[in-house]
C-alpha cells in the first residue's frame, strides 16, 4: 500500500509560506501599533498621578490628572481625565482630552486607551463637570501654552 504523505519539498514549501504570513502580520502588527505607543509613553512615565477631583454633579464625580499636562504638536493643552457616573451600574473611563484654552472647547483624543482620530471639538455647553476641567486644567498649564 501507498503511502498518502506529502512529498518533503511540498511540506517545506508550505511551512516556508506560512512562516512568511506569521512574520508579515507580526511587522505590520509592530508598524501599526508602535508608533502608538511611543507616542503615549513620554505622558505615561513622565511625572506621578495627582488627580484633582472636581465637584460631583447629578450625572457623576469627575477627576483630572495634574501629572499629565502636556502641550501638544499643535499647541493644545493635553490632559488625561476620568469620569464615574452616578448610576453604579455603569463603568467610568479614562479620557485623553484636548482643550483649546483661547476658545474653551476640547476634544477627546482617546477613550479607555483608544484613540478618536479626528474628534471633533466640542463646547462643554452647560456640562459643570469639563467645564471645571477645561478652567483648572487651563490655569495650571498656563505655563507649557506660554512657553511655545
Amino acid at each position: 500500500m501507498r503511502s498518502l504523505s506529502r512529498p518533503r519539498w511540498r511540506t517545506n514549501l508550505l511551512s516556508k509560506v506560512l512562516l512568511n504570513k506569521v512574520l508579515l502580520s507580526l511587522v505590520l502588527g509592530l508598524g501599526l501599533v508602535l508608533p502608538l505607543a511611543l507616542a503615549w509613553a513620554p505622558a505615561a512615565v513622565a511625572a506621578p498621578v495627582s488627580w484633582k477631583e472636581m465637584s460631583a454633579s447629578e450625572e457623576g464625580q469627575q477627576w483630572w490628572d495634574e501629572g499629565s499636562l502636556r502641550r501638544s504638536r499643535e499647541g493644545y493643552l493635553s490632559v488625561l481625565s476620568r469620569f464615574k457616573p452616578e448610576d453604579s451600574s455603569q463603568r467610568g473611563s479614562l479620557y485623553v482630552m484636548e482643550i483649546n484654552c483661547s476658545e474653551q472647547r476640547f476634544r477627546d483624543i482617546s477613550v479607555n486607551g483608544l484613540p478618536r482620530f479626528s474628534a471633533p471639538w466640542q463646547r462643554a455647553s452647560g456640562d459643570t463637570l469639563i467645564s471645571e476641567v477645561i478652567e483648572e486644567a487651563c490655569a495650571a498649564g498656563a505655563p507649557l501654552l506660554a512657553g511655545a
